[in-house]
C-alpha cells in the first residue's frame, strides 16, 4: 500500500509538472545595452546573439515556452536605461532585463525591477554593490564583478613584488568601485597606493593623466576603466613609452575585444582576470565557433554570460511552469547552474553567481599561433575564492 501511495504520488507530481505547461508560456526578454558606444564590441548585438542561441539551445518553442527578444542601446546612461526599463516592465510586459553594461545604469535598473513583477539578469555591469547593500531580490548577477577582478588581478601582481600602485580611474560608480576593491587588496597584501586620477567618462584623452601617473613613482598603473576607454589609455601609454621606462600596466577589467583592437604588440604582457575564454576546452570552443559563425568575432566573456543566464532562466520557468519574478528567481537560486559557459556552479542568496574564474597573461605576437589566440592561462581560481564571501557583502537579503 505505501509503495502505491508513493507511486501515485509521484504520478500525480509529474502530471502537475506537465500540466503546468500544457498552455504555452510567453516571455518577452529584454537586451539592455550600449548598442552604439564603447561597449557596443563587448556587449551591444553580440549580446542579442548569444540570448538568441540559448533560446534555441533549450528549445524552448519545443516545450511551449514562446520567447520575444527586444533590444535597446542606453547609451551608457542611468536615467535613459530606467526610462527604458520602466516602459518594457510597466506597458510592454518583459519579464527579464538582460546584459546592462556600465555600473551606474545597472544600478538604475536594478532599482527599476526591484518591486516589479520582473528580473535583471546582469552580465557586464561590474560593481559588486550588485550583490552589496544595493542587493535585490529580482537581480542575479552573472558574469564577473569588481571584486572578482580586484582580487584575481591585484593580488597577483602585488605577489609578484608590484606593489606600489597608481590608479588611472573612470569618474563612475563601475570605476570608483573597481578603485576601491582593488585598493583594499593591494593595502591588505602589503602594497600602497601612491597616488590616483579620476578621468571623464568616456574618455579621448588621457595625455595628462598618464603623465601624472608616470611622475607618481608607482611600479604599476592601475587602469580602472573598461572598453574603449582601456584601449585608449593602454594606445597612448604606449606613445608614452610608459612600459619600456619601467611601469607596468594592469587592466583591471579588459574583454577580448580589447586585445583584438589593441593588437598583441601592444597589449602583450598585460595580467587579467576574466569569467571565460573561447580555447578553454573542447566545450567553450565549439560553442565560441557557432556565436563566431553569427557575429563574426569570438565572444567576449559577458555575452558567454548572457548565453548562460538565459538558459538557467528557461529551466526555472519550465520547472515552475511560471513567469512570475519571485517564484523564477527563488527556483534558479534552487537548481545547480550547468553550461557549456561556466560548467556547473549555483546562483547564491545575494543574487551572486558562483563559478571558476581565471587569470589569463596576454600572448606575444611570436607566441600565438592564429586569429582570436590571445591568452595563456596562468592560474585557475576556483569558484569559492573567485567572489567576495557571502558574509562580507552587507546584503539585506542575507540574514
Amino acid at each position: 500500500m505505501r509503495k502505491t501511495v508513493l507511486l501515485l504520488g509521484g504520478l500525480a507530481a509529474s502530471l502537475m509538472a506537465t500540466s503546468a505547461l500544457a498552455q504555452d508560456i510567453n516571455i518577452k526578454m529584454g537586451v539592455l545595452n550600449d548598442r552604439s558606444g564603447i561597449y557596443a564590441d563587448l556587449a551591444g548585438e553580440g549580446s542579442v546573439i548569444a540570448a538568441q542561441m540559448a533560446v534555441e539551445d533549450f528549445d524552448a518553442a519545443g516545450k511551449g515556452i514562446n520567447v520575444e527578444i527586444l533590444s535597446a542601446d542606453h547609451q551608457n546612461k542611468p536615467d535613459v536605461a530606467s526610462n527604458i526599463a520602466r516602459q518594457w516592465v510597466d506597458d510592454e510586459g518583459v519579464n527579464v532585463i538582460l546584459d546592462v553594461p556600465t555600473s551606474s545604469t545597472a544600478l538604475a535598473v536594478n532599482e527599476v525591477t526591484r518591486n516589479a513583477n520582473a528580473l535583471m539578469l546582469n552580465s557586464t555591469g561590474g560593481t559588486s554593490e550588485l550583490t552589496g547593500s544595493a542587493c535585490s531580490p529580482h537581480t542575479a548577477h552573472w558574469t564577473y564583478d569588481t571584486w572578482a577582478l580586484a582580487h584575481g588581478t591585484g593580488s597577483a601582481m602585488v605577489e609578484q613584488g608590484f606593489d606600489k600602485w597608481f590608479f588611472l580611474t573612470a569618474d563612475y560608480a563601475f570605476g570608483h568601485a573597481l578603485e576601491q576593491d582593488t585598493a583594499a587588496v593591494v593595502e591588505a597584501a602589503g602594497g600602497e597606493v601612491v597616488g590616483t586620477v579620476r578621468h571623464p567618462f568616456p574618455g579621448q584623452d588621457f595625455s595628462s593623466f598618464l603623465l601624472q601617473a608616470q611622475s607618481s613613482g608607482a611600479q604599476v598603473i592601475g587602469l580602472a576603466n573598461a572598453g574603449g576607454d582601456t584601449v585608449n589609455a593602454i594606445k597612448q601609454a604606449a606613445e608614452f613609452g610608459i612600459v619600456q621606462q619601467g611601469q607596468s600596466l594592469a587592466g583591471l577589467l579588459i574583454f577580448l575585444t580589447d586585445v583584438h583592437a589593441l593588437g598583441l604588440e601592444a597589449a602583450q604582457g598585460l595580467v587579467l582576470t576574466e569569467a571565460f575564454y573561447w580555447d578553454l576546452n573542447d566545450e567553450t570552443r565549439e560553442w565560441s565557433a557557432r556565436f563566431e559563425e553569427l557575429d563574426g568575432d569570438k565572444p567576449t566573456m559577458v555575452q558567454a554570460g548572457v548565453y548562460s543566464a538565459v538558459l538557467h532562466y528557461l529551466k526555472a520557468v519550465e520547472a515552475t511552469g511560471s513567469t512570475d519574478a519571485d517564484e523564477v528567481i527563488a527556483k534558479m537560486k534552487e537548481m545547480p547552474t550547468e553550461d557549456p559557459i561556466f560548467g556547473e556552479g549555483y546562483l547564491r542568496e545575494d543574487g551572486r553567481k558562483i563559478h571558476d574564474m581565471y587569470l589569463f597573461r596576454v600572448k606575444s605576437p611570436e607566441e600565438s599561433e592564429g586569429p582570436w589566440d590571445y591568452y595563456e592561462v596562468l592560474a585557475t581560481i576556483p569558484a569559492e575564492r573567485a567572489f567576495r564571501p557571502l558574509e562580507e557583502g552587507n546584503c539585506p537579503l542575507v540574514e
